[in-house]
C-alpha cells in the first residue's frame, strides 16, 4: 500500500510543475487534480472519473497509471456505480447503433444509384449517333467531297460517394475518459466524462472536425461510416477526428 495523493503531489513537485501546468498538458481541471492529491474522492463525479483521472495523471508524471488504479480499487472503489454518461448520449448512441445507423447508409446508397443511372444514360445516348441514310440502289448519287461522318464522343462520369457525417466512439474493452471539443483544442466542449465499457458516444462531424483527448485509447474503438478507424495513440493523447479519418494532435 502507498499514499496515492501524496505520491502524485511529490512526483509533480519533483518535476517543478504547478497544477496549472498539469491542467494545460492533460486537460484535467485543477480542482480535480487537487482532489486527487488530497485523496478527497467525494469531490470527483464518481469512481469511473477517479480511475480515468488517476491513470492519466500518473502516466503524465512518468508513473504507472495502472498501479494507481489498482490501489484505488483495492481501498476505495464502490460497487454498483450509477450510470455516468449523460442520458441524452446513451439514447443517441442507441439510435445510431441500431436503426439510425442504416439511415445514412440508405441515403448514401440512393445517391450512388442515382449518379450511376445518370452516367449510364448519358453514355448510352452518346454511343448511338444517328446513322446516315443510304441512297436507293437504282439511283446514282455523286459523292460529295469534304463531308465527314459525325464523331463519337464519350463522356466519363465518376460516381461521387458522400463522406460520413457522424462517427461513433465505442468503449469496447474497458472504461475510457474522453474530452471532446468542437473544431480544435480551443473549441467549445461537446462532451467531457468517462465512457463506460460497452457504451457508445455519437459524434457529429457535419459542421467540421472535433478534437478529442483520450484517457485510455486501448479501450476505445472509433467507427466512421460503420468502418473501424485506425490511428489511435497507444497511451493517453489527443487526436483530430474528421470525415476522412483520424490524425494526431497537440
Amino acid at each position: 500500500m502507498f499514499e496515492i495523493g501524496g505520491s502524485l503531489r511529490e512526483a509533480r513537485l519533483k518535476r517543478g510543475l504547478t497544477p496549472a501546468d498539469v491542467q494545460k498538458a492533460i486537460r484535467i481541471r485543477d480542482r480535480y487534480l487537487q482532489a486527487l492529491e488530497e485523496e478527497r474522492w467525494e469531490l470527483l463525479p464518481g469512481d469511473a472519473y477517479v480511475k480515468g483521472f488517476l491513470r492519466t495523471y500518473a502516466d503524465y508524471l512518468g508513473l504507472d497509471g495502472s498501479l494507481y488504479v489498482d490501489e484505488y480499487n483495492a481501498r476505495y472503489a464502490h460497487e454498483d456505480e450509477p450510470q455516468l454518461v449523460p442520458e441524452r448520449f446513451e439514447r443517441a448512441g442507441t439510435r445510431f447503433g441500431g436503426t439510425g445507423l442504416r439511415r445514412p447508409l440508405v441515403v448514401v446508397g440512393a445517391i450512388v444509384a442515382i449518379v450511376v443511372a445518370v452516367a449510364a444514360w448519358q453514355l448510352s445516348g452518346s454511343s448511338n449517333p444517328k446513322k446516315a441514310s443510304s441512297p436507293p440502289a437504282t439511283t446514282s448519287t455523286p459523292t460529295t467531297t469534304g463531308s465527314t461522318a459525325p464523331k463519337k464522343h464519350r463522356h466519363k462520369h465518376r460516381a461521387v460517394v458522400a463522406l460520413p457525417s457522424r462517427a461513433m466512439l465505442v468503449a469496447a474493452r474497458g472504461d475510457s475518459w474522453l474530452w471532446v471539443r468542437s473544431g480544435s483544442a480551443a473549441g467549445p466542449t461537446v462532451y467531457e466524462g468517462t465512457l463506460l465499457q460497452g457504451k457508445t458516444l455519437p459524434v457529429n462531424l457535419a459542421k467540421g472536425p472535433v478534437w478529442i483527448r483520450i484517457g485510455d485509447p486501448p479501450n476505445l474503438d472509433v467507427r466512421l461510416g460503420g468502418q473501424l478507424v485506425q490511428g489511435l495513440p497507444t497511451q493517453a493523447g489527443n487526436v483530430i477526428l474528421t470525415r476522412q479519418g483520424l490524425r494526431t494532435a497537440a
